[in-house]
C-alpha cells in the first residue's frame, strides 16, 4: 500500500454520514420494534413500502448508475425527473456526487489509495466503511463529470438535495400516512425500514458483489457474477460483466438472467421514455468468455501433477489456442471488408447480410469452444 497506514487512520470522521448511520440504524433497534410491538401497522404502509423499495432502488439502477454514471442509454426528462426525486429519497447523495465517485471506482478499481470503495481494503470499508470517514480516496473532483454538469435536471437536484431529501424521505411517507391514517407506520415502515433496506442493498454492490460469486468474464478485478445478489440488487449482481463491459444498459445479458432494470430500460424504448441503448456485441461477449475459459484451463495445467494426463491435455489446448486465433484472424478480417465497404458505400447491404452470417458464425465457434476447453479445465481439475 503507497499510502501509509497512519494517513488512513487520522482522516476524520464524516459526521453528516456517522449521524445518519447513527440515528437510522438506532430507531431501527429501538423504535420500530416498540412501535410494532404496540402498534399495527396498515396494509397501505406496507404497500407503499414495497413502491417505494422498488422506485428507490430503480432509480439508483436504471438512473444514477446506468444512465448518468455510465451514460448507457438516453431518458425522456419525465423519466430522469422520476429517477432524481426518488434517487434523492435513497439518500445516497446527489447524481452528481455519486456518478462521480461511481467513475472514480470503475478507472481505479481495487486499487487501495485511489479506489473510494475499494474491496481489497475489506468488507466492512467497501459495504460503508469507506463513508463514515474523509479518506483521501473518497475526495470530491468533478472532472470526471463536465457532462453531468450540463444537466439541468443533475444540477438542481445537486443544489437542492438536502430539502429533496428531507421532503421524499418525512414529508412525502407522512402525508400519505395522514391521507390513510396511520402516519407513524408509514413513517417507519415506508420511511425508516424502507430507507435502511434500500441503502444496504445498494451496498452490497459494493462490498458483497466483490467476494461472492463467479468470474466468467475477467479475472482482472475483484467483481463477481451472482445470480442471488441480482435478486437483491435489481440485477446489479452481474457484476463481473459490468467491469468488463460497464457501458452495456444491461447487466444480465442473459434473457433468463434476473435484471429488473434492463426490463424497465428495454420497456421504456418501446414507448419513448430510454432511447440509444447500448449493447456490447455477441461476439465481444464470447470472446471473453473463451479468454477467462483458457485462462483458468493453463492455471490448472500448471497445477496438475499427473503426468499420464498433463501432456494430453496440453496438447489438447494448444489445438484450442490455435482455432481461437483462426477466429480472432477472420473476426479482424471480417471487420476489415466492413471498412472497405463503408468506403464504397455498401456497408448496409453488405453487413445486413453477408456479414452478419459470418459473425453470427463465429459466435457459435465460440460458444462451441467455450463448452470444450470448459470440459478440458474440468479434466485438467480432475487430473491434479
Amino acid at each position: 500500500m503507497s499510502a501509509s497506514e497512519s494517513s488512513w487512520d487520522r482522516a476524520p470522521l464524516n459526521w453528516p454520514a456517522v449521524i445518519l448511520f447513527t440515528v437510522t440504524t438506532v430507531g431501527m433497534l429501538t423504535i420500530f420494534p416498540w412501535y410494532a410491538w404496540t402498534h399495527d401497522f396498515s396494509v397501505a404502509a406496507w404497500v407503499w413500502f414495497a413502491i417505494f423499495m422498488y422506485a428507490t432502488g430503480m432509480s439508483i439502477t436504471g438512473g444514477y448508475h446506468r444512465l448518468w454514471a455510465h451514460r448507457a442509454y438516453q431518458a425522456h426528462w419525465s423519466l430522469k425527473i422520476f429517477y432524481m426525486l426518488f434517487g434523492a429519497m435513497s439518500l445516497q447523495n446527489s447524481v452528481l456526487v455519486w456518478a462521480s465517485m461511481h467513475r472514480i471506482h470503475h478507472k481505479n478499481v481495487d486499487d487501495v489509495d485511489h479506489d473510494p470503495y475499494s474491496a481489497k481494503r475489506g468488507f466492512w470499508f467497501s459495504h460503508m466503511g469507506w463513508m463514515l470517514r474523509d479518506y483521501p480516496s473518497a475526495a470530491l473532483d468533478y472532472k470526471n463529470a463536465r457532462d453531468l454538469m450540463e444537466d439541468p435536471i443533475v444540477m438542481f437536484q445537486h443544489r437542492h438535495y438536502l430539502g429533496l431529501a428531507l421532503f421524499m424521505n418525512i414529508a412525502l411517507p407522512a402525508l400519505l400516512g395522514w391521507a390513510y391514517g396511520d402516519v407513524g407506520g408509514f413513517l417507519l415502515v415506508a420511511g425508516l425500514l424502507r430507507l435502511v433496506l434500500s441503502q444496504h442493498v445498494t451496498f452490497f454492490i459494493n462490498s458483497l458483489a466483490h467476494y461472492w460469486g463467479r468470474q466468467p468474464y475477467t479475472s482482472d478485478n475483484t467483481a463477481r457474477d451472482n445470480d442471488f445478489i441480482s435478486l437483491l440488487t435489481y440485477g446489479e449482481g452481474y457484476h463481473n460483466y459490468h467491469h468488463l463491459f460497464q457501458w452495456d444498459y444491461r447487466n444480465g445479458v442473459r434473457w433468463w438472467q434476473f435484471d429488473p432494470t434492463k426490463w424497465l430500460i428495454a420497456a421504456g424504448s418501446w414507448i419513448g421514455l430510454t432511447s440509444n441503448l447500448k449493447r456490447v456485441p455477441e461476439f465481444a461477449i464470447r470472446r471473453a468468455m473463451v479468454q477467462r475459459q483458457i485462462e483458468r484451463a493453463q492455471q490448472r495445467l500448471s497445477e496438475c501433477r499427473n503426468p499420464g494426463r498433463i501432456d494430453a491435455l496440453q496438447m489438447l489446448l494448444e489445438q484450442e489456442l490455435k482455432h481461437y486465433s483462426d477466429i480472432l484472424s477472420e473476426w479482424t478480417h471480417i471487420q476489415q471488408e466492413k471498412l472497405e465497404a463503408a468506403k464504397r458505400q455498401l456497408a448496409g447491404q453488405w453487413e445486413n447480410s453477408e456479414m452478419r452470417r459470418r459473425i453470427q458464425t463465429l459466435e457459435e465457434s465460440l460458444r462451441q469452444q467455450h463448452r470444450r476447453i470448459s470440459l478440458l479445465s474440468r479434466q485438467a481439475l480432475q487430473a491434479a
